[in-house]
């Protein structure tokens, strides 16, 4: 696309020169093959492997009259050979041809005695990695050789410099390679140039001085060449005719090459996805015949987008600068660019609204805003479409793509008058309202994207009847009411259908038969029940089942294991579901599996083949967990066993899933001690077992955690240990885990004193200010609901989502004893420290006011003395303080924070105090 505007008339006017006489004229009489001509290419034939006897027609005495063969009218002598492949790999119709429409074998050099050869296309063959023969620099009167892709490998050889006639030069091609392109100084006619996917990271820096010295060049297509370095300057521009110039795909790290807007030709400019950098010039609007400008996945251009979008842009046709950093409101004067067909600025920092003056764009195609700070609303009305031929709003339009922005408002009207649109993508922003019954009369769309939104209100009957629609998403919003056959009636083309985080109630015939197959199906949330649906199983082609919530209760029926096999994720959590599972579980290859929150019961199934996500929690699954559980999971990545009613030990074998990022068999009856072979897990991140009875050897001083784990998990973020009966001292090793944001050993029998290498934890000193979920499983769609009880005034908070904001130790409820570490107060991150329940002496450390982010601060029931230090009084954000049952002495606080607390936060307090305000 980028050389359409030149390259086609260019192979046209060559082609015509070449066979001007035989074929643009017109004519008809007979041409006469010169018979040293014809032997020639009898013995280009014989060494060319020919699997479809494309060739069959070259017999007899006319070569003239062969396939792909032109001659001169006045001499009879062979000007052109074209044996390019007509079905190559990239045009949409052809797989099924390709392979038999391949010429293969060698070049025979036989085509030396071809002196008049002006053309010669031997492109999308396969010639099996030969190199291209060094004798076509020999072929001294080509115009025209296109070699692309043709199954030639190595380096270009040099001599083609030698082709001093030649005007057409494409050797694309991802096998080819070259060190320098200082044989091209001798291509003085040369006028198109292609060489996409050549290597050329070794030609070193000069390369754009070495092509500035060819005069004629009006082509010039270089991309996903390997090429860098620095193109932001030339020193002078000598190819003042260029038309096209496409160097995307390259790594320059180079500013913008501004001597471009001085080359007044241009009519093409492709340099995507290069590294460039800086100011996108002003300048580039008032090239007069430039017609295709792409510059997106750049990632680093800016530009005020007021401003680059009021030059004239004369006759801009192309206007692709997504994955920047542009900036700034979309002015009004976009409506005079009245020749734009695609306009792409997919996420850049573009604020404001959209003007209604983009309705002047009678001939808009594509308009891709996505993944921007997009404010305000949709424009009720659209300009200037009175001027547009069928006088309705952008007629031409075909992708509509707003999402991810911030648009907040009802929509238009005019969005169900956009009679062309194949494509509207709106999801994620903060629309309202509800759905206009007229967007079901957009008969063309096939992509209807409203997820994530805030829509309200039923969805309209009049959806039904699109009938071309392959993707339904309105999930994520707050929508209501009955969804009947009506409105699936002709969506017989529906493949992803989304109705998720709803409240739709699916109100269908027990006999109803979708019109549909679909391959992704997220009905999480809506009311399905009371029972399975049953017209699942007419559903043959689903891959995605995602029926979490959905007030479905009683057992999973016979059939659905008839399709469970095709599931890459089924999730059907968080319902009613009872019985046992068949063991083994028929599920895809690397699916992701969730039954969480039902009634399962009977043993731990186990798929029949590798997976990458297995939740079983909350349900009545019970005896041991499998001891050859990682046999048919030894890529697993997510293993939630959390309660259930396991009973035994925890399986040695589990060490041998080596992927394993999160175990959570928290909640269960398990006993016996944590197997070694856990420490294979090394990319571990969530590692909880707490509510157990696991206790096990005590290895050395080190309790029975083992020593291991200070070292092994360089990932672990969470650590939970709660309520087992673990012994020994805390192994000062647990400080080396550096990420470890939740430390949870409460409740166990650890005796010793806390370590001083635990204020060394350094996720916990620093705020985590960026809420990261925890995403595990192909579709990457679930987050880690790892909870965490916090006790509040009184209150167990539960932190779920924003868990990953959240740095806690809780060591309470052990033996331990000594006084606590001044190290602590290095944790400058910490929301939650609780050391209640302890034997812990001493004073509380002066430096604990550093801890400005606490939330909650436990050291009931200790030993502790002396003063409350006075600055504790600056931990403004502290909701939660409890000193009491110790044998603190001296005054108490008051003022600021502490006059919310609670007396209970100081009773039993053995010695009395005085108040003192602050």
């Amino acid at each position: 696309m980028m050389g359409r505007f030149s390259v086609s008339s260019l192979v046209v006017a060559i082609l015509c020169l070449v066979t001007r006489e035989f074929v643009c004229k017109g004519e008809t009489q007979l041409v006469i093959c010169l018979e040293y001509d014809r032997e020639a290419l009898i013995d280009l034939k014989r060494g060319l492997k020919d699997p479809e006897d494309r060739l069959s027609s070259w017999s007899g005495s006319n070569c003239c009259q062969w396939r792909g063969i032109a001659c001169e009218n006045s001499t009879g002598a062979v000007i052109g050979i074209d044996l390019h492949n007509p079905y190559p790999l990239n045009f949409a119709d052809s797989t099924s041809r390709y392979g038999y429409w391949n010429l293969s074998g060698d070049i025979r050099p036989s085509l030396l005695k071809l002196k008049s050869l002006r053309h010669l296309d031997l492109s999308f063959n396969k010639f099996q990695s030969i190199p291209v023969p060094k004798f076509f620099g020999s072929l001294k009167s080509l115009q025209y050789l296109n070699l692309s892709n043709a199954g030639f490998s190595g380096a270009i050889p040099s001599n083609l410099g030698n082709l001093s006639n030649l005007q057409y030069l494409d050797v694309s091609s991802g096998s080819l390679t070259a060190d320098d392109l200082e044989w091209m100084a001798g291509l003085g006619s040369l006028k198109h140039l292609e060489m996409n996917q050549v290597d050329l990271s070794m030609i070193g820096s000069n390369w754009l001085q070495i092509l500035n010295k060819l005069p004629f060049l009006t082509d010039l297509h270089l991309s996903g060449c390997g090429l860098s370095g620095s193109i932001s300057s030339l020193d002078y521009v000598n190819f003042t005719s260029l038309a096209v110039i496409a160097i995307g795909g390259n790594n320059f790290n180079s500013k913008f090459p501004v001597w471009l807007v001085n080359i007044s030709s241009l009519v093409s400019i492709d340099i995507s996805s290069s590294s460039l950098y800086g100011r996108v010039p002003l300048g580039l609007s008032q090239l007069p015949n430039l017609k295709y400008l792409d510059l997106s996945m750049n990632n680093d251009l800016t530009a005020s987008c007021f401003q680059l979008f009021r030059g004239n842009w004369k006759k801009i046709e192309f206007l692709e600068l997504g994955s920047n950093k542009l900036h700034g409101k979309l002015p009004a004067s976009i409506g005079n660019m009245t020749f734009l067909t695609h306009l792409g600025l997919f996420e850049n920092n573009v604020e404001g609204g959209i003007p209604g003056s983009i309705g002047k764009l009678c001939n808009l195609m594509y308009l891709d805003i996505s993944g921007n700070n997009l404010t305000g609303s949709l424009p009720e009305i659209l300009e200037g479409t009175e001027n547009c031929p069928s006088k309705r709003p952008l007629p031409g339009l075909m992708y509509l793509r707003l999402s991810n922005n911030r648009l907040a408002s009802k929509l238009p009207e005019w969005l169900g008058q956009l009679e062309n649109l194949l494509e509207l993508s709106l999801n994620y922003n903060l629309l309202q309202g509800p759905i206009p019954a007229s967007l079901g009369t957009l008969q063309h769309l096939e992509m209807f994207g409203l997820g994530g939104n805030e829509l309200s209100g039923t969805l309209p009957e009049s959806l039904g009847q699109l009938h071309e629609l392959d993707t339904f998403d309105v999930s994520f919003n707050h929508m209501e009411g009955a969804v009947s056959e009506a409105h699936f009636s002709k969506l017989s083309k529906l493949k992803l259908l989304h109705l998720a985080s709803n409240s739709f109630t699916l109100n269908v015939s027990s006999n109803w038969v979708p019109p549909f197959q679909v391959r992704y199906l997220d009905m999480g949330s809506c009311h399905l029940g009371p029972t399975f649906p049953v017209w699942l199983k007419s559903q043959k082609e689903v891959m995605y089942l995602d029926f979490s919530n959905a007030s479905i209760s009683g057992p999973l029926p016979n059939w659905f294991w008839d399709i469970s096999s095709n599931l890459s994720l089924l999730n059907v959590s968080l319902n009613q579901l009872q019985g046992q599972l068949p063991d083994p579980l028929d599920v895809a290859s690397f699916a992701d599996i969730d039954f969480s929150f039902n009634l399962f019961e009977g043993p731990i199934p186990i798929p029949t083949v590798e997976i990458e996500l297995l939740d079983l929690t909350n349900n009545y699954f019970s005896g041991p967990i499998p001891l050859k559980i990682a046999e048919s999971m030894p890529n697993l990545i997510f293993l939630s066993l959390s309660a259930n009613q396991l009973t035994g030990e925890i399986p040695a074998s589990i060490g041998d899933m080596l992927f394993l990022q999160v175990i959570d068999l928290s909640n269960n009856n398990l006993e016996g001690s944590i197997p070694s072979t856990i420490g294979n897990c090394s990319y571990l991140k969530v590692l909880d077992l707490g509510n157990n009875n696991l206790t096990g050897l005590i290895p050395g001083a080190l309790g029975n955690i083992p020593p291991w784990f200070g070292d092994g998990f360089v990932g672990l973020r969470i650590l939970n240990l709660r309520s087992n009966a673990f012994s020994g001292g805390l192994p000062s090793k647990l400080s080396n885990l550096n990420p470890l944001q939740v430390l949870v050993l409460a409740e166990n029998n650890f005796t010793g004193s806390i370590p001083s290498s635990f204020g060394n934890f350094k996720a916990m000193a620093q705020q985590q200010k960026v809420n990261q979920y925890l995403l595990y499983g192909t579709y990457r769609s679930r987050y880690y609901e790892e909870s965490l009880l916090v006790n509040m005034k009184g209150q167990s908070l539960k932190y779920t989502k924003t868990l990953s904001l959240v740095t806690s130790m809780d060591l309470s409820g052990n033996s331990l004893y000594g006084t606590i570490p001044g190290e602590i107060t290095n944790l400058f991150g910490l929301i939650v420290l609780n050391l209640s329940r302890n034997y812990m002496t001493g004073q509380i450390p002066e430096g604990i006011s550093k801890l400005r982010e606490l939330l909650s601060f436990d050291l009931s029931n200790n030993m502790l003395s002396g003063a409350i230090p006075t600055s504790m009084s600056s931990l403004t954000f502290l909701a939660s303080l409890n000193l009491s049952n110790n044998n603190f002495s001296g005054e108490i606080p008051t003022g600021g924070q502490w006059d919310t607390l609670p007396e209970s936060s100081f009773a039993g307090i053995q010695v009395s105090v005085e108040l003192h305000s602050l």
